[in-house]
């Protein structure tokens, strides 16, 4: 697990990068208050660990058992982040779009949540291309495939968390050209180096 750290970084970055989910997020924030926006806040976190689940089922025969396979999802990671990148850093710049305002229960949002997730690519790629490169075949399969699994949904939990307490406040300038445009280009940057890292680091 000597690469943990930069999976986290990764990690991390994959979760702050704006998409559905930071919407879905800092909408709920702005009509329905905390408590609103962490329903689907955790749904958006369980999406992930099924996910997680699902992929780590057939990720770990594979892995195990073909060094072949293995580089070909070293690549395909790879190429993946630099994608990420260079799409992240060309967007136009991240606007958050009102939205009329409406009743909504934690349990709805939770529900909300969670389907976006099944449907969101960055997490779906993320677990089946990404995370198998910071594997130790040496170590046992399932703890790291957890470990790693809970440390996304967590910073889900967290980085969301900060979305949605700093909404009313952040807003004017997370959707302002500036803001915009700063979190599409540190991102877009972070992802293409971790993606040429990827390409050229060894098993």
């Amino acid at each position: 697990m000597k690469l943990y750290p930069v999976y986290f970084v990764i990690a991390a970055v994959t979760v702050f990068s704006p998409g559905p989910g930071v919407v879905m997020t800092l909408t709920n924030s702005l009509h329905y208050g905390l408590k609103g926006a962490f329903g689907g806040i955790l749904g958006i976190s369980f999406g992930a660990l099924i996910i997680a689940a699902v992929s780590a089922t057939s990720l770990g025969v594979v892995l195990a058992s073909s060094t072949l396979a293995f580089t070909i999802l070293k690549c395909i990671g790879a190429a993946y982040l630099a994608y990420l990148g260079f799409r992240l850093w060309r967007a136009p710049t991240f606007q958050f779009k009102e939205q009329t305002a409406s009743k909504s229960g934690f349990r709805r949002n939770f529900f909300k949540g969670m389907t976006l997730q099944f449907t969101n690519p960055k997490a779906i790629f993320f677990f089946l291309s990404v995370l198998p490169q910071f594997i130790d075949c040496e170590l046992n399969f399932a703890v790291q495939f957890s470990l790693m699994g809970m440390t996304y949904s967590l910073l889900i939990i967290v980085i969301h968390g900060l979305y949605a307490l700093g909404a009313q406040h952040t807003r004017p300038w997370l959707t302002s050209e500036t803001g915009g445009d700063a979190i599409n280009r540190l991102g877009g940057a972070i992802f293409m180096v971790f993606g040429v890292l990827l390409a050229v680091s060894s098993r």
